[in-house]
């Protein structure tokens, strides 16, 4: 039985396929949101994980995800609602194959909106504690952990790495891993080698091809990073 709260995103096939102009304008002018309308994704147990370089399109197909579960663009679970400025795409046609009597419960945290988020929940009054005066990696695995559902659900996050140390990188795979025992989905965007290493997740390496299957060893990430550390000067004496 497919225990897998999502098993994929696929266009919706009562809508037609973009148009020509349609592709030439941003979003779908990005390769990777391209792919995802023409194709879908499919997501696995566990966890997955995309990686590639500022601008590939990442956070906008990690928008795209959200939005067509019906989360907050903005970030939060499936109960949050607020909004300041919007700036993500529609849903843009696509829908989601669910397993029956799966669980729908969702959440979304974006590095570039959590205080935005940590604002909306002072006040609503919530019972969490003040994030704001936490660090900004404390109050993102303190938000994290306290929206952790239990039994499942779906959880997207995006650039979660943005404000974690080394330390706090193997403290968010810690928490990963614990979502993922519990029977949830995990859709990570990240640019740290550290959570692209997370054990069990399925590597997806998005750039001017659109989405594409990786190892982790094979990715450009991992690849400058081993040769930057191997050899900094041979990196910083270009920049000069």
């Amino acid at each position: 039985m497919d225990s897998r709260p999502i098993r994929r995103f696929r266009p919706d096939p009562g809508r037609a396929a973009p148009t020509d102009a349609e592709r030439a304008r941003w979003p779908v002018s990005v390769p990777a949101v391209a792919q995802l309308l023409d194709t879908g994704l499919e997501l696995p147990h566990g966890a997955l994980v995309l990686v590639g370089e500022n601008g590939s399109g990442k956070s906008t197909v990690m928008e795209l995800l959200a939005v067509t579960l019906g989360l907050n663009p903005e970030g939060g679970t499936v109960n949050t609602r607020f909004s300041t400025r919007p700036s993500e795409p529609e849903s843009l046609g696509l829908v989601v194959e669910r397993s029956p009597g799966a669980s729908r419960w969702g959440c979304f945290l974006r590095d570039e909106t959590l205080h935005t988020l940590y604002s909306h929940l002072e006040q609503i009054s919530s019972p969490d504690p003040s994030y704001h005066e936490l660090s900004h990696g404390e109050a993102f695995l303190e938000v994290l952990t306290r929206r952790a559902g239990g039994g499942g659900g779906t959880y997207l996050l995006d650039e979660p790495d943005a404000a974690l140390s080394f330390g706090g990188s193997l403290a968010l795979v810690t928490v990963l891993l614990d979502l993922v025992a519990s029977g949830a989905q995990v859709v990570v965007a990240t640019h740290s080698p550290v959570v692209a290493a997370l054990p069990g997740a399925r590597l997806v390496e998005v750039g001017d091809w659109g989405m594409r299957p990786t190892r982790w060893e094979e990715l450009e990430l991992t690849v400058n990073w081993r040769q930057f550390l191997t050899d900094p000067a041979a990196y910083l004496r270009h920049l000069r």
